[in-house]
């Protein structure tokens, strides 16, 4: 399986209303033979995104909720339906209580929605694990949003991770986030034993976003 390059939009200026669908448009014309990369927009843009690019496209959120008098929430059901290929789960933006966590999975795995689950620390990882997710998204809290990635500031931890994920859940790929910047930075990340990367800010931000994760991808 190909490498995953997973970028969060977020509801970052750069990738609002309009400006979304010209960020996927550009990301999609990317060389991307060695990788799987995907886009996460914002639940307003996410459908248009789905529909009018070749990308694979995730949620940046679920409810395990069925179809129905659920007002403000996000079936599953309805993702699946426009498109979307998986969503983010438990965001450092968007924690969930870990009861709740296990039914969204659960009821992702029923629509067959890949589930990638953000964890912040290994003790996390572990009660993560438990519910075998298709990912889990490691990233440190304190380098969430920064210049410096974690594979930097600590890649024994990382190795950490992947080790623990390894005896927890060999259904359960490990994705590295947190300051994901550069190629360096997704080289060391696989170097490491990790299966991809999460990155938000970077491409998004980016003077030309096509350009940067042009090189990035090299």
């Amino acid at each position: 399986m190909k490498p995953l390059i997973l970028i969060n939009f977020k509801t970052y200026k750069e990738a609002a209303g309009d400006k979304a669908l010209n960020l996927a448009k550009e990301i999609a014309k990317v060389k991307r033979d060695k990788y799987q990369v995907a886009v996460a927009p914002s639940l307003l843009t996410i459908k248009e995104v789905a529909e009018k690019t070749n990308l694979t496209v995730f949620s940046q959120h679920a409810d395990p909720v069925s179809l129905g008098a659920h007002t403000g929430r996000v079936p599953i059901a309805e993702l699946k339906s426009i498109g979307v290929t998986g969503t983010i789960l438990n965001h450092s933006e968007r924690k969930v209580p870990l009861k709740y966590l296990k039914e969204t999975i659960k009821d992702c795995k029923n629509e067959k929605l890949i589930t990638i689950v953000c964890a912040s620390s290994l003790s996390e990882i572990k009660k993560i694990a438990e519910s075998h997710p298709d990912y889990i998204a490691y990233e440190p809290k304190e380098l969430i949003g920064g210049e410096i990635s974690v594979t930097t500031a600590n890649p024994d931890i990382i190795v950490k991770a992947v080790n623990l994920l390894s005896e927890l859940s060999d259904k359960t790929k490990l994705l590295c986030g947190a300051g994901i910047h550069s190629k360096e930075d997704l080289g060391q990340a696989l170097l490491l034993g990790t299966k991809g990367v999460l990155i938000g800010h970077a491409v998004p931000k980016a003077k030309d976003p096509k350009k940067f994760l042009s090189e990035m991808l090299i």
